[in-house]
């Protein structure tokens, strides 16, 4: 099976060929950077309608949180869209980070649709370094559909534990990749080097599950869930919190 996948590699890149070459001379980050905004609201969309009662229960301890704390500091690292406004509890106090400005405007519709929240403000920067936040500051911290495109998946949670309070919670849904020695796998091996221009950094092959493991959080509760859209590589999908 290892065998095939350099060939079927190759095949696609030829198929492909274009993109890779945009991608090679500099000019395709550019336009997925411009693109992928667009693309990611739809898919948001179509997930959250796929996702609500998951969603929803993934979210519910913050409402005991902010029960217990009064107004709640959340941190939506890689916000995209905003696509998981709708599922906090009111009075949050919502900061977004994510490295692509482009997702401001989208933010900002979705502020104005989510006026139950306190936006406090969008800080274009990389989950490995977001230097504006203090050590301490985050009562909550959520990771959504992020961990796969990062440069860092270590990085990114070392920075997430330094903004977190003792005791804060991160909250996170993934997708992973498919079993070892599985067709599904091999098939994920196949389309990545393609799929990380399509969809701006994303990894289709990252073992998320034991990034989160080795992280040095007090606890961790995960659960696996199929894929919501059958007709994408990506695979399953790990949800759950964290608590530093």
């Amino acid at each position: 099976m290892d065998v095939l996948v350099p060939f079927l590699q190759l095949l696609v890149l030829i198929l492909t060929l274009p993109l890779h070459l945009l991608a090679l001379l500099g000019y395709w980050q550019p336009v997925c950077k411009t693109y992928f905004p667009y693309l990611m609201a739809k898919l948001t969309e179509n997930a959250n309608k796929k996702m609500e009662g998951e969603k929803r229960k993934l979210f519910s301890p913050i409402k005991d949180l902010k029960e217990t704390n009064g107004k709640v500091t959340l941190l939506e690292l890689g916000c995209g869209t905003g696509a998981n406004f709708q599922f906090y509890p009111p009075d949050c106090k919502v900061t977004c980070v994510d490295p692509n400005p482009n997702f401001e405007k989208f933010l900002t519709k979705s502020m104005a649709e989510n006026r139950h929240l306190q936006y406090e403000r969008f800080i274009v920067a990389y989950g490995e370094d977001m230097k504006q936040l203090a050590d301490g500051s985050m009562d909550v911290v959520v990771c959504t559909l992020v961990l796969c495109s990062v440069k860092s998946p270590k990085k990114v949670l070392r920075e997430i534990q330094r903004v977190l309070k003792p005791g804060g919670l991160l909250f996170f849904w993934e997708h992973v990749a498919e079993p070892r020695g599985s067709w599904a796998l091999m098939w994920q091996q196949v389309f990545e080097p393609t799929w990380k221009h399509i969809g701006d950094g994303c990894h289709l092959t990252r073992e998320t599950w034991k990034d989160l493991e080795q992280a040095r959080f007090s606890n961790i509760e995960m659960e696996w869930q199929a894929p919501p859209f059958w007709w994408l590589p990506v695979g399953p999908h790990i949800m759950g919190k964290a608590v530093k």
